[in-house]
């Protein structure tokens, strides 16, 4: 593989620190702090990106002299469509942001946040995509019930929502005008959207973010599970 791609790879976390300057570390968050502390030494100087939720800046740099930096993303990353927060620890240089910045460009768009920031990130980035592949299967569940075969309504939900998604992000109007270049009154948009909020759906919205922060922020204590 190394050949191929000039990749190696190791199953042993020392030779992987040795080997790098910059070290992403991917694992679950419960088990973020141990392996930190286990490696402490090897870790010692090098540019450390945690990809972990909840846990703090302040608890990674209290087990090792390694300039930590926290950063979220989430699966869109996989088409380069990432939503991406970074926050800095006490130790990183601007050099370190900008190496980080450039890295996680690449795959979409960055923003820096500050390590109390970051749990709101992973619940509106981290954890919406879940949110938004439930509003498709909903949109697509109305079409088969207004008359729509399943895969065709699915592909026009998943479409729509792309599109819409574009437009707010290329586009110089903010969803609430974009939003009513679609109403036309006493009809079927206005229609819809009374029935949304009849439903509560902006609110469920609000709410699922709002929990999962909660979430997040209960994770980075001690106590967390």
């Amino acid at each position: 593989m190394q050949r191929e791609t000039g990749v190696r790879v190791t199953a042993d976390n020392a030779t992987a620190i040795g080997a790098a300057q910059t070290i992403l570390l991917g694992v679950k968050p419960a088990v973020v702090l141990p392996v930190i502390k286990e490696n402490a030494e090897a870790l010692r100087g090098k540019l450390v990106i945690s990809l972990a939720a909840g846990i703090r800046l302040s608890s990674m740099e209290a087990l090792a002299d390694a300039r930590f930096l926290r950063v979220m993303t989430n699966t869109p990353s996989a088409i380069a469509r990432a939503a991406t927060a970074l926050a800095p620890g006490t130790r990183t240089t601007e050099e370190d942001v900008a190496r980080v910045t450039g890295i996680f460009r690449a795959i979409g768009v960055v923003v820096r946040l500050t390590d109390d920031e970051i749990d709101a990130v992973t619940a509106l980035a981290g954890s919406g995509p879940a949110f938004v592949y439930t509003m498709i299967e909903a949109l697509a569940a109305g079409g088969v019930k207004a008359g729509l075969p399943p895969d065709v309504a699915l592909t026009l939900a998943t479409q729509t929502v792309l599109g819409a998604s574009q437009l707010a992000a290329e586009g110089d109007a903010s969803p609430a005008e974009l939003r009513q270049m679609v109403i036309t009154p006493g009809g079927t948009t206005a229609a819809g959207l009374a029935a949304m909020e009849k439903h509560g759906t902006s609110e469920g919205l609000i709410a699922a973010v709002e929990a999962a922060a909660a979430r997040g922020r209960q994770m980075a204590q001690p106590s967390g599970t």
